[in-house]
Formats: structure tokens, sequence, C-alpha cells
């Protein structure tokens, strides 16, 4: 198994990519502590998990939230006394350009998916660097690199989370620490459905989308986790700051 004994934090584990990546590091061999807003989506994952054997935590939250990072990671300590990888998979988006987004939606989108992101890196690091080693998996989007309509505060999120992965891997290599970014494309979520349900006449928007794939379908949430899981690991032992895009074949087309 390729996460014998290590503990996974994982923050959007009640659905989509934080689900699968939870239940495929559960599978190999991880401890998981599952983290969401959402208490029903965290009992079915780790309902999910428990059947193999899998061991897992539940800690319900909102990501963004100061001081909630830091009582996940003491509850991690607390239960498993370490913490090797964090998937900081937790994010929405609201949709909007900049002249039609809310001031109020900008701050919430960058509050779960940039400061999400930073808050639980910030609260688990200090154990990866008692340990001399740690593996932190970011989440952005082929958006951020490609850039999109329509979407200016979730785009905007997501090439920051790229920009605080680089500096992160910087700032931590001597610790021992990986930190890598998964860009995916369009994937089959919940949310990808709601940011469809946005729009008047959605089936064009998503039939659209589904085409600007080289492949011709939407990703599914499971092979996004099978990317996370390989920078999770050791098979990545010599990435770091990198991002790994698994898109379909949206940035080539």
């Amino acid at each position: 198994m390729k996460l014998s004994g290590r503990v996974a934090i994982v923050t959007g584990a009640g659905s989509g990519i934080g689900r699968a990546s939870a239940l495929l590091f559960a599978s190999e061999g991880a401890r998981i502590v599952a983290v969401d807003r959402d208490a029903a989506g965290l009992d079915e994952t780790l309902a999910a998990i428990a059947p193999d054997g899998g061991d897992g935590l539940a800690q319900i939250g909102d990501v963004g939230e100061p001081g909630f990072a830091d009582a996940v990671a003491q509850a991690a300590l607390a239960r498993f006394g370490r913490i090797d990888i964090l998937t900081a998979a937790a994010g929405f988006s609201c949709g909007g350009t900049v002249t039609t987004t809310a001031p109020e939606d900008w701050d919430a989108v960058f509050r779960a998916n940039v400061g999400g992101t930073f808050l639980f890196a910030r609260a688990c690091i200090p154990a990866m660097q008692a340990a001399g080693k740690g593996a932190i998996v970011t989440f952005a989007s082929q958006l951020a690199l490609a850039g999109g309509r329509g979407n200016s505060a979730y785009i905007a999120a997501k090439g920051a989370i790229l920009s605080l992965t680089r500096t992160m891997a910087l700032d931590y290599a001597a610790d021992g620490i990986r930190v890598n970014a998964i860009a995916p494309g369009a994937i089959d979520t919940a949310m990808l459905r709601r940011s469809f349900a946005r729009h008047a006449d959605p089936e064009p928007v998503r039939e659209a989308s589904r085409m600007r794939h080289a492949m011709r379908r939407f990703g599914a949430a499971d092979e996004v986790a099978k990317a996370a899981l390989y920078l999770a690991s050791d098979d990545s032992s010599f990435s770091t700051g990198t991002t790994l895009v698994v898109d379909g074949g949206w940035l080539a087309a």
C-alpha cells in the first residue's frame, strides 16, 4: 500500500474530488481526517471507508474560519499522533465577471479556496517539520492557466493557489515537505453541475464545456484522486512546486 501508516487530512471530503481522494487514500492504507461543512456528506464518506477497514475522523466546519484548521490539526495529532499529508480540496465558485460579482461573494470565494488552503497548510506544516517530511496537495484549475469567462473570483483564487503552492514548495523544501498542485479540467461533480445551473439555458453551456476538452468528456472525481495519490505518495518523491494538469486535453485543444 502506498500510504500505509500515514495520516492524511483531506478538506472538502464530503463530496466530489475530496471524497474520492479520501476513499482512495484510505484504500492505500492512510488514516483519514475528513473535513467538510456538510456533516451528512462526511458521514457518507466515513461509512464508505469503514467496510475496507479504514480508520477515519470527521471534522465539521468552515475551512476559512480562523482557528478551525488549528483545531483539526490538534484533533489529528491527538487521535493519530502525526500528520503526513494535507490534501486541500475544499472550494466553491459563485460565477460572475468583475462587474457582476458582489464584493462579499468575491471574499467568500477567496476565503474558502485560498484562505482554506493557507490556514490548513499553516496548521499542518509544524507537525510535518517535526517529522522531517510531509506532502501537501493543493487544488487549482485548468482555468487558472487558460483563463475563462464568467467566473472571475474562482479563476483568480485558483491562480493564487498556484502561486501559493510554488512559494510554499520553496519555503519548506529543506524541511522535507513537498508541495504540489493539481489543475483539473471540468470534473463531473456537484460543484460543476451547480455552475451550469447558474445559466438560464444550462445545456448548451454544458455541451460547449464538454466539447472544449480534447477527450470530449468530463473527468471523473476518482481520476483526479489518482493524481492526488501520486503527489501524496513517495511515487512523486522528486516533485515539488509543480502543477499536475488533469484536464482531458483542455489546455492542448
